[in-house]
């Protein structure tokens, strides 16, 4: 207890510092102007402090930033993909930091339900939040103490004061800045550019809030009474002002107005009026702002950031914004103006759209119009990522939320290998998942999502979400879904790079949503299964192939599909089952030959002689420099390969299509890979083979024709329950053993698919 109570202290800690006096804050601006940063400067850097990851989305590499993963919450609210909406944001925010334009919009969050959108408002609180507890996004703001005299009523923007605490912050988080006549604070802010260390200018363009000039002016005029010439610093004397630093969150930077807000517009927007605490302060006829409530969404927003979320539940009030963002400013009253520095989100489904125009075939007599100019629309659309997809459904099932990519394991791979990383997301992708929940009797019990079930289900999802119109000749839509997942694909022995083609169409903006294949699931991990297994638990496991007749079979009692969309969805299916099924017929391949593999000295022994007899050079071996072996070669790819045949040969001389092989498959490859890697000191024979993706894809490419050769005796007719002391029965008892000691699959799971597999083998073999 002791230790978490000391973990706590230090937290708060490192969270908060001590009230510093006007003066001492000045000179804390000059050393790190960043303190004294405007919204979009202040959110700008807090997106920027975490730095960024490359990815891959749409086909197409990117930059990627990681505040949006939600890293100081272990990821619970990273917004998955939309990585290009979110850097085009962060480019507007930018923009408006360094007033270089787009002061006047408001920044507008459209898209489907269920695309992230929400996420995005939690993980701009979370980060936001983070950041201020840290010394370089300190936020500060300033504080008044003006104690009661005779019958002057003490400082207060609530009922019921505090008579021990006399000290009240700014309700509105005002600028310390603020403070400073116009031409002291237009020098300051000059100085403050000037020193500053590159990077967005300073800007500090509000007045004082309402409360703060109320504070300001009665201790001006107590001492202008008092004959001191000194006014300025008499009022801004650390008895009467300090500049505190706070962390941000909702309420303090952060204003956020939900779907079930009411209240007129004024008391959504800034607040209203206590008529209890009018009738109290001693204000002369007038309305005194200390008498204000500022729990406005923008009130709690200035400083920093104004979220409407559900927009299309507050369409009159995003009228009423529309000159706030261009003249930084709102009323209390007619009367009472506060100045504005706050950065305007709105959040909303496409309901909002519809809403915006219902007028537009009224063109200029629009009465949305100059709404419409000023939202700046980002939209958000459903994942085209299978692995962001399998990542968002597993989120949805389960507690664990660390951001895949971010968590690979530093030890295992190298953050820095693109190759090996993605090699170690695809086997996270692929990977089953275990869940233990209660059946109908109270007993707890364990279901298997088998390998590749999750995967195939983002991929449905995903499929269903593609634009069919754009697709090249030879190219399917799960060709499509792996192009946009990797950037590549392999059509034969050539890699086929997303680049190569121009996808334009509508990808993303409708499909099946992450919610749905969520409560498909969810559904089925409930279900009683037929199946049996003298000896294995099979009931338990619910495969692929489940997965997707059960998202298939629910799309017609979907209320959210209409009929289009399901006799969409449901002609995509079979090229997605075509898909799961090669990824678990690849899994049974590779563990059918797992003992048969080619070890990396015969393969490098190969290329080598390979690149020897093209450059019509010698091999350098321990018996000297000898002239590249034929009969190596030919050895290594009719044995190992199992790409060519006796035929392909006139004797060891090889025929024009292996001439072919070897020079655009093998020699290509790793010149590309030569180029790649070049440095000063690179020699080809400092090429790891198993890292070029093409060689070793030609190496792992194993066929049943291999399995034929090499197994002679195997009957797969007989897998489901093979005769004792057979091979079918030796092979079958190693390949399970293979997939759950290597690729993840339990006994049970291994079993199923291994005899989905095997009866289509039959057929083919048959």
């Amino acid at each position: 207890m002791t230790d978490y109570l000391a973990r706590a202290d230090d937290a708060l800690e490192g969270a908060y510092e001590p009230p510093r006096s006007l003066s001492a804050f000045v000179d804390l601006a000059l050393e790190r102007p960043a303190v004294a940063s405007h919204a979009a400067r202040y959110l700008l850097s807090a997106v920027e402090s975490m730095g960024t990851r490359t990815v891959v989305e749409e086909g197409v590499e990117r930059e990627r930033y990681r505040f949006f993963d939600d890293p100081h919450n272990d990821g619970e609210h990273a917004v998955l993909g939309n990585t290009a909406v979110l850097n085009a944001f962060v480019d507007d925010l930018r923009t408006v930091a360094a007033g270089r334009g787009k002061d006047e919009k408001i920044h507008w969050f459209d898209g489907p339900t269920a695309t992230g959108k929400s996420e995005l408002k939690r993980c701009l609180i979370n980060g936001l939040r983070a950041y201020s507890k840290t010394e370089a996004g300190r936020r500060y703001t300033i504080e008044w103490n003006i104690a009661a005299t005779g019958d002057d009523r003490g400082l207060s923007y609530a009922a019921g004061d505090d008579a021990e605490d006399d000290w009240y912050e700014s309700p509105v988080r005002a600028n310390p800045l603020s403070v400073f006549p116009d031409e002291v604070r237009a020098d300051l802010v000059a100085e403050l550019n000037r020193v500053r260390d590159g990077g967005v200018p300073i800007r500090a363009d509000t007045e004082l809030d309402p409360f703060s000039r109320e504070a300001f002016d009665r201790l001006e005029d107590r001492y202008r009474r008092a004959g001191r010439r000194d006014l300025f610093s008499a009022v801004t004397d650390e008895r009467h002002l300090r500049v505190k630093n706070y962390v941000v969150d909702v309420g303090s930077g952060i204003g956020v107005l939900h779907a079930e807000d009411d209240g007129s517009p004024k008391e959504r927007l800034v607040g209203s009026w206590m008529p209890g605490i009018l009738r109290e302060l001693d204000s002369r006829g007038r309305k005194d702002p200390r008498a204000f409530s500022y729990d406005g969404v923008l009130s709690q927003g200035n400083g920093l950031l104004t979220v409407v979320e559900d927009a299309s539940q507050h369409a009159d009030l995003l009228r009423k914004l529309l000159n706030v963002p261009d003249e930084k400013r709102v009323k209390l009253d007619k009367g009472i103006g506060m100045d504005l520095d706050t950065q305007l989100v709105v959040i909303s489904n496409p309901d909002l759209d519809a809403e915006l125009e219902q007028y537009a075939d009224r063109n200029d007599r629009d009465p949305l119009k100059a709404l419409k100019r000023r939202l700046d629309r980002h939209e958000f659309r459903y994942l085209t990522s299978v692995s962001l997809e399998t990542e968002l459904i597993h989120r949805e099932l389960t507690d664990e939320t660390s951001v895949w990519a971010e968590s690979v394991d530093a030890d295992a791979v190298d953050a820095d290998d693109p190759e090996a990383v993605r090699d170690a997301l695809a086997e996270r992708v692929a990977a089953p998942l275990s869940v233990r929940l209660r059946d109908g009797r109270g007993r707890e019990r364990e279901r298997e999502l088998a390998p590749h079930a999750l995967e195939a289900a983002a991929t449905y999802a995903v499929v269903s979400r593609l634009d069919a119109e754009d697709l090249p000749s030879g190219i399917g839509l799960v060709d499509k879904a792996l192009l946009f997942d990797r950037g590549s694909i392999r059509e034969g022995d050539e890699r086929v790079d997303a680049e190569e083609f121009d996808f334009d169409g509508e990808d993303g903006a409708h499909g099946i949503p992450v919610t749905y294949t969520r409560d498909t699931i969810a559904d089925l991990l409930h279900e009683e299964s037929d199946r049996v297994h003298p000896d294995l638990p099979v009931e338990d496991v619910i495969t692929p192939e489940d997965v997707l007749n059960a998202m298939a079979d629910g799309l017609s009692d979907a209320p959210v599909f209409s009929r289009a969309e399901i006799a969409e969805y449901e002609s995509r299916l079979a090229t997605v089952k075509e898909h799961a099924f090669e990824l678990q017929e690849a899994d049974v391949l590779d563990a059918v030959l797992a003992d048969k593999g080619v070890p990396e000295e015969t393969v490098a022994e190969y290329v080598e002689h390979v690149f020897a007899a093209e450059a019509d050079e010698q091999v350098d071996t321990d018996r000297g420099s000898v002239d590249p072996d034929p009969l190596l070669m030919k050895v290594f790819e009719t044995e190992h390969l199992g790409r060519f045949d006796e035929d392909d040969y006139a004797g060891n001389e090889p025929s024009e299509a292996v001439e072919e092989f070897r020079g655009e498959t093998v020699i290509t490859a790793l010149n590309r890979y030569a180029w790649e890697h070049r440095d000063d000191e690179f020699a080809i024979a400092d090429v790891d083979l198993s890292a070029v993706p093409v060689i070793r894809a030609v190496l792992a490419a194993h066929s049943w024709e291999d399995v034929r050769r090499i197994h002679e005796d195997l009957d797969p007719a007989q897998w489901d329950d093979p005769p004792a002391d057979t091979e079918t029965a030796r092979v079958k008892a190693r390949t399970i053993e293979h997939m759950t000691k290597e690729q993840g699959y339990s006994e049970a799971s291994a079993e199923l698919a291994s005899r989905h597999v095997m009866r289509e083998v039959t057929g083919r073999w048959d």
